[in-house]
């Protein structure tokens, strides 16, 4: 709110406010399409129902993961039906951790000595709104934010003039 007084404009401070409920969304990197199956349908089970998921992408912006996680890597993104609050994020996370640590284990139990990739999963949670898409990452940077429990959040890419725009941390 805006005040004029004696030639003065006079602005109102803020008040708090609940934030929009935004889209949980979870992006999956893997050598093994088959994982991400089994990661998509542990993730429905924690987030609700899936009600979009994305076609299976090459992943080749980078090769920081092939080393632990092989190569040809693949993408894929799934999309929650449910709305929530963007501050689930942190714990939305914690748990994607819990399950690449739960499948790595399970994996590991299969392979043996197969020359399976050592990290055969990365869940990489986050939310859409109007405006961005936020991602959760355990590693903080200059252009993250802590949001508690160890998590920091990104925004990754901005909605402006009706299309999705990179921002040089992006791939």
């Amino acid at each position: 709110m805006t005040l004029r007084r004696a030639g003065v404009t006079i602005r109102r401070m803020a008040k708090a406010s609940q934030p929009p409920r935004v889209k949980l969304i979870c992006g999956m990197i893997s050598s093994q399409p088959a994982m991400m199956d089994q990661a998509r349908s542990a993730l429905c089970k924690l987030h609700g129902e899936a009600d979009l998921t994305s076609e299976v992408m090459d992943f080749d912006f980078t090769h920081y993961y092939d080393r632990q996680m092989g190569s040809p890597l693949f993408r894929q993104f799934v999309a929650f039906g449910e709305l929530v609050c963007p501050d689930v994020l942190a714990e939305a996370k914690l748990g994607a951790n819990a399950l690449e640590r739960d499948l790595a284990s399970r994996a590991a139990d299969r392979s043996s000595l197969r020359g399976e990739p050592a990290r055969p999963i990365n869940l990489d949670p986050g939310y859409v709104e109007s405006s961005k898409l936020v991602l959760a990452s355990m590693k903080n940077f200059s252009h993250r934010i802590y949001l508690g429990r160890g998590v920091y959040g990104e925004v990754t890419l901005l909605y402006r003039c009706s299309r999705w725009e990179p921002l040089e941390w992006t791939f």
